[in-house]
């Protein structure tokens, strides 16, 4: 948010990168984890989208997902970050943005969450610890238990707070995500190499 109005009379033609603002909020602990990640790990309803289910009357079904939460989940592909979708329910929405975003692994109607994670990081030959997961309500504690950075969205389900490294500013589907992103591409010193390009 600014609190710029109206027009400059003289626009500047370019700005420095400036360092994703989040960062400020780590301690030294979670500034370890996140330095660790290698692979992010994201539920869907409440995270990619602000968990409200819209049913028509033809038995379809809407989501809203943002912008900038893509963009974020762009960036960090960019950086050879991967980012995964587990979701409980099954929807053929979330193929379809997950194709628009590049991402390669989706696994819905998931009953264990843990399981199937589990078998994704031996696919990659990865450990829990190097894994971000961002969930926001109680089925998902038994998957932040185990990985090394556990993410609640803000308006997650309260229980998730006292297990969590990591509470974002922004709410499901309306920017968590992206904070996600930028936190760990600031985190592992690969903002300059993806953003810069924004700010030449």
């Amino acid at each position: 948010m600014t609190n710029k109005l109206g027009f400059l009379e003289k626009p500047i033609a370019k700005q420095r990168v400036k360092t994703p603002a989040v960062l400020k909020r780590l301690n030294a602990e979670t500034r370890a984890r996140v330095e660790r990640v290698k692979l992010l790990a994201l539920d869907v309803d409440g995270v990619l989208t602000n968990g409200q289910l819209i049913y028509h009357a033809d038995g379809t079904e809407s989501k809203a997902f943002d912008v900038q939460d893509g963009h974020g989940i762009k960036m960090l592909k960019h950086a050879g970050i991967e980012t995964v979708l587990i979701s409980g329910r099954s929807s053929r929405l979330v193929d379809k943005r997950a194709a628009d975003l590049g991402i390669n692994e989706v696994v819905q109607k998931v009953k264990d969450k843990v399981q199937i994670l589990e078998k994704l990081l031996s696919e990659r030959d990865l450990k829990f610890e190097e894994v971000a997961f961002v969930g926001d309500d109680m089925e998902d504690l038994p998957v932040m238990y185990r990985v090394g950075l556990a993410v609640a969205v803000a308006d997650a389900s309260e229980y998730l707070f006292d297990t969590a490294h990591y509470v974002t500013l922004c709410p499901g589907g309306r920017g968590a995500v992206r904070e996600v992103a930028e936190l760990i591409l600031g985190a592992q010193g690969l903002w300059n190499r993806v953003a810069g390009r924004y700010f030449e």
